[in-house]
């Protein structure tokens, strides 16, 4: 595997950071610098998605017929970098991440006419609508029912820790159609209307006193059947496709080492024993050397993963491994800032961040008591707890890799 860039490639790395550079306003960058989660303040998330559409790079990996960009696989992993690199907010992935692969590979002709470009605009903002109370990693015993009625379904049921559902106006479910011996039969792919009468939505306040979770309730929802994707019953399929997006889809090194650079600049101005700093103390100086050397470790293996797919191979069980070593990797870090920011994560001031979601207390982003690095500690510490929990839990994924690659 040959991992020096070409002059082309390094051309178009220097042409995305130029762009950046010149398009990223004082507004974008502090709404990325104070993200909490991977979920970014909403109206700053669809600001730079406008500019980025204005570029033509809001969805570089759909085909170019549908307005993505015709990039190799090293222009992707180029891009990422420099995405991380830039601070800039990030895009919601349910809509453009997620959806749109469905769409794009099961979806009928009039629903990519009709579906993608709203997506891309913004005028159809998206959420999941997948786990339901009883129904998380064993995603297959869901059991929003979705009843025939001529053209239309009519949709009974809830679904729960749907993310910015607050601000959608779509959604992508899964329901149940018929009940079938095999409990991943009988699921079909259905695009629901969040306007329509019959939904019902209830904000879920997180531990950060963030509201970017959701439950949805759906009383007697009529739904046309032209919104299935795929085919009625075959829903699973879809899912998978979705799925595979949403755990390994991107790389997770790139924004793992900006996080690390943040952390070691933060480190390098907390007293740490005498007048050294915290990044002197061997201690804390050997967690994070271990800690880069993981990233890198990942890094190398995403590099093989893109190599992979630049052949046109699938990455296989490599999304699960990308998966849980991200998400967790992402656990650490969290925890290394937490410790960081000593006495001053110990205060609850989620007011002077911006997540993705209202939070419990008045927005001031302007007041915080200690660094704001400090301040945004606890958060994402509480945040990340989630990561090796969503999109399939962790536990799930090391079991796909010992029977997809080990054969046990």
């Amino acid at each position: 595997m040959d991992i020096e860039w070409s002059r082309d490639e390094c051309a178009f790395r220097d042409e995305v950071r130029e762009f950046f550079a010149a398009n990223l306003t004082d507004e974008l960058r502090a709404a990325g610098r104070l993200m909490t989660s991977v979920y970014s303040d909403h109206e700053a998330s669809l600001e730079w998605q406008r500019i980025l559409v204005g570029k033509g790079w809001a969805a570089p990996a759909w085909p170019v017929a549908y307005g993505g960009c015709n990039w190799t696989v090293a222009q992707h992993y180029l891009f990422a970098c420099e995405y991380a690199r830039s601070g800039a907010p990030l895009l919601s992935p349910m809509g453009i991440k997620m959806c749109a692969p469905a769409l794009i590979a099961f979806g009928t002709s009039q629903q990519k006419s009709h579906y993608l470009p709203r997506m891309l605009s913004g005028e159809h903002f998206w959420c999941q609508g997948y786990s339901e109370p009883a129904s998380g990693s064993d995603l297959a015993s869901l059991q929003m029912t979705a009843r025939d009625d001529g053209d239309s379904f009519v949709c009974n049921g809830t679904k729960i820790w749907t993310t910015h559902a607050q601000v959608a106006n779509w959604i992508f479910c899964l329901v149940r159609t018929s009940k079938e011996q095999r409990s991943q039969q009988g699921i079909t792919f259905l695009l629901i209307d969040l306007t329509s009468p019959g939904v019902g939505i209830r904000p879920i306040v997180s531990l950060t006193g963030e509201a970017i979770q959701n439950q949805i309730f759906f009383t007697k929802v009529r739904v046309p059947k032209a919104n299935v994707v795929g085919q009625v019953g075959a829903g699973w399929t879809v899912a998978k496709h979705v799925l595979e997006f949403e755990r390994g889809g991107s790389a997770y090194a790139p924004r793992l080492q900006s996080e690390l650079e943040d952390l070691r600049a933060f480190a390098s101005a907390v007293p740490g024993d005498a007048t050294a700093s915290l990044l002197d103390d061997p201690l804390f100086k050997a967690k994070i050397a271990a800690a880069s050397i993981r990233v890198a470790a990942l890094e190398v293996y995403e590099l093989r993963v893109m190599s992979k797919l630049g052949k046109g191979e699938p990455p296989g069980p490599a999304a699960s491994v990308m998966k849980i070593l991200g998400t967790e990797l992402q656990q650490h870090i969290s925890e290394l800032a937490l410790e960081a920011a000593a006495h001053y994560g110990r205060a609850y001031q989620p007011q002077a961040a911006r997540p993705g979601g209202p939070v419990s207390l008045p927005h001031s982003n302007d007041v915080a008591v200690g660094p704001r690095a400090a301040v945004l500690a606890p958060l994402r510490y509480l945040n990340e707890r989630a990561g090796s929990i969503y999109a399939g839990s962790n536990e799930i994924q090391r079991n796909i890799i010992a029977k997809a690659a080990l054969g046990l």
